[in-house]
């Protein structure tokens, strides 16, 4: 019976008549069209005769392997996609396997949803491939987002969003938590916009000592204070007729915002101990990980600084909300380092992906860039597999918070306040409680296990006002 042309045909390879019928009744009712052969021979016989759109064979048959037919098909179909399945697995059996060109090598006894799963994405793979060629060939004629990586439905808003916003000169503010990308994106609006031949200048407001920071923006004059030996073009001035980007703007001091303010405003300032104003052409791009609206209301940050910043807003979603494009970041990454390392690292293997799915980067792309380049280092073969990841180093550096709150265990070195961590705890804990019991005290301390005098005293310490 000739496979109907619009469902796809696999091959199921395997010398145990009990796993055939098994995979043949499974994938049948998953809507495919299945072929059987119970010797590695019979297999290389029906390749030569029939385009398989996928094959399904097992390494240890009962004249030649798996691996024998994985070649024979290669040599029939370059393109051919193999699943290789074996209950002896090993390391290096699946590293001849990924080297010989199959598509990922699964250990039996194999959990039924997870081949599947498998399955369904080896057939996608060929338009898949199809789908980022595209989208690569639109970046670079038309958006030239530079190592921008992503089509999931978000990225593709953001994407627009840098098109319109990059021909004007309008101020934009970039939000999103640490670690998504925001300089990626700022620098490619500079990159879209007329000012691309000028410079892209980055300030990271969270990185200069307050005390250095008005000298770096503005520049200062010789004597204006110990150590300026002699005059300094600031940040500002020498961005003339380009961008710059204002990175971690919420870490500004108060004193500093209004000084930004008249430069934001007005584009003109002046240098430390000068007299004359300077006037410039630039255009500001700025980033937060913070709440700024919440930031204005607590009176840390000037709400007119904040208007002038946030003409246009772009929002950068967190990893765990574009897991679709997880895959191909990934693939950029291990491209990226190992060319760096000079190693020939091609793939990241079906089951190392799914991995990385059900992990969810509190640390975003920097994180999983981390975890890459770590993994590609590390890797003796010239695949990326479960085991070469180092995920559980990742997990272990980060405590999960409550309200989206991340404590990150590796600023211990850097310093912490322990006491403003625990308040912060402490504070979702006791708010949370009061919601789920329509703010009855009496209920809430008992939810907290804690005594109605001390949930009081701990309200009133926080000052969390809440009526009965």
């Amino acid at each position: 019976m000739t496979p109907s042309e619009n469902k796809k045909h696999i091959l199921v390879v395997d010398d145990e008549l009990s796993m055939r019928e098994f995979l043949e009744v499974m994938l049948t009712r998953e809507g495919y069209t299945v072929s059987c052969a119970e010797s590695g021979n019979r297999a290389v016989s029906m390749i030569k005769k029939t385009n398989y759109n996928l094959i399904i064979c097992d390494i240890r048959l009962g004249d030649i392997t798996g691996l024998d037919v994985l070649k024979e098909a290669k040599k029939h179909n370059h393109n051919i996609v193999v699943i290789l399945i074996s209950a002896y697995a090993t390391t290096e059996t699946a590293v001849d396997a990924m080297n010989e060109g199959a598509y990922d090598y699964v250990p039996k006894p194999f959990d039924n949803t997870e081949l599947k799963q498998t399955i369904a994405n080896a057939l996608d793979l060929k338009s898949l491939e199809r789908e980022k060629e595209i989208i690569d060939e639109d970046l670079k004629k038309n958006l030239h987002f530079g190592k921008i990586v992503g089509n999931s439905p978000a990225m593709m808003q953001v994407y627009d969003m840098i098109r319109q916003v990059s021909k004007t000169k309008t101020s934009v503010l970039i939000t999103g938590e640490s670690g998504t990308g925001k300089e990626l994106i700022a620098q490619s609006i500079h990159e879209q916009s007329d000012r691309n031949t000028s410079p892209f200048v980055v300030v990271n407001c969270g990185g200069i000592p307050e005390s250095l920071m008005e000298s770096e923006l503005f520049g200062h004059k010789k004597g204006s204070f110990t150590g300026a030996i002699h005059d300094k073009q600031g940040l500002f001035e020498s961005a003339h007729q380009g961008t710059v980007f204002l990175d971690e703007i919420g870490e500004l001091s108060p004193t500093l915002q209004v000084k930004l303010l008249r430069a934001v405003q007005q584009k003109i300032f002046r240098a430390v101990g000068g007299t004359e104003d300077i006037s410039v052409d630039i255009r500001i791009i700025s980033a937060t990980n913070k709440h700024l609206e919440k930031e204005v209301i607590a009176g840390n940050f000037r709400e007119d600084l904040f208007y002038r910043l946030n003409v246009i807003e772009i929002k950068l979603p967190p990893l765990k909300d574009r897991k679709n494009d997880l895959r191909a970041i990934a693939q950029y990454f291990l491209e990226k380092y190992s060319k760096e390392m000079g190693k020939e690292i091609t793939k990241i293997s079906s089951y190392a992906v799914d991995l990385l799915n059900k992990y969810d980067f509190p640390g975003n792309i920097r994180e999983l860039e981390n975890l890459i380049e770590r993994s590609v280092a590390l890797s003796s073969t010239n695949i990326i597999l479960p085991e070469s990841l180092s995920l559980s180093v990742h997990k272990r550096r980060w405590i999960e918070g409550v309200k989206g709150d991340r404590f990150d265990l590796d600023d211990v070195a850097k310093g912490v306040s322990l006491d403003e961590i625990l308040e912060k705890i402490e504070q979702a804990y006791l708010t949370k409680a009061l919601e789920c019991t329509g703010e009855n005290k009496n209920k809430a301390s008992d939810l907290l296990n804690i005594s109605l005098r001390s949930l009081r005293y701990r309200l009133a310490k926080l000052s969390i006002e809440k009526e009965e």
